[in-house]
């Protein structure tokens, strides 16, 4: 097994002529919560984009576990185990809740079905489907949200749409799970909560954790370890106490 589940090689990638993330180098360990933060504008959603094979590094290269996985399309490196949530919130909003976690289940060996089993509804679809429904059933219980499993997604409050997000993207069983801000746009008692939520998630499925997040105090009180970029370059990392006191951070946040 590798020392880290994910490293980045001098990663980076330019646009043009603009460089928005250039030897990027961040390595984190099994089952860390590991921040990644900086101003609006730093890089952050450019590295998940890269991680999750939206975009192609220019230069460096990724590991996860240390399988090389740099060059692979985005489902490709789902199945590898890396998962992610978005900054603005992507669920099928016309399909129940539970339909919207089964969609996650559908690339596991477990519920695979051949065509001609689902095009003549013989007797394995069914199972398949009853099994897929449990496994989503649970994973919404987990998020308190099972009672809500037959309601439309749209019609979620915004916290529980984050969380039903979070929990679609653990379908795809990870072995990294990416969360783009997961607490943006929630009030003090949600973050509270997501708080919870995510270090449960790192406790009850053995999970490693990579976020970005604006708010400071959410960072600071669950993040084992942070990067900080600033102009798509790291700016400081290692332990969270540190690195947000570090005079550098402190005046790419505030200026001066």
């Amino acid at each position: 097994m590798a020392e880290y589940i994910l490293e980045t090689k001098n990663l980076g990638i330019s646009f043009g002529g603009l460089k928005a993330a250039q030897d990027v180098n961040i390595r984190i360990k099994k089952n860390q919560i590991y921040g990644l933060i900086g101003p609006n504008g730093a890089g952050k959603t450019t590295i998940f984009n890269l991680l999750t094979g939206v975009y192609k590094p220019t230069t460096g290269t990724f590991y996860l576990d240390g399988e090389e996985l740099n060059g692979l399309p985005q489902h490709k490196i789902n199945h590898k185990g890396i998962a992610r949530t978005f900054q603005n919130i992507r669920l099928f909003n016309n399909m129940t809740v539970v339909r919207n976690v089964m969609v996650g289940l559908h690339d596991q060996p477990e519920y695979k079905c051949s065509v001609v089993e689902t095009l003549f509804r013989l007797p394995r679809h069914f199972k398949v489907e009853k099994a897929m429904r449990e496994k989503a059933k649970e994973l919404l219980r987990i998020f308190d949200l099972e009672e809500e499993r037959n309601n439309l997604a749209c019609n979620l409050p915004y916290g529980k749409q984050r969380k039903l997000e979070i929990a679609r993207a653990l379908a795809t069983n990870p072995k990294l799970l990416l969360l783009d801000e997961p607490a943006a746009g929630m009030n003090p008692h949600e973050t509270e909560d997501l708080v919870k939520t995510i270090r449960f998630i790192r406790d009850h499925f053995d999970m490693t954790i990579l976020l970005i997040e604006h708010d400071m105090k959410f960072v600071s009180g669950l993040c084992d370890e942070i990067t900080v970029l600033n102009f798509g370059t790291v700016l400081a990392e290692g332990d969270t106490k540190t690195a947000l006191n570090d005079p550098e951070v402190i005046k790419a946040y505030i200026g001066g």
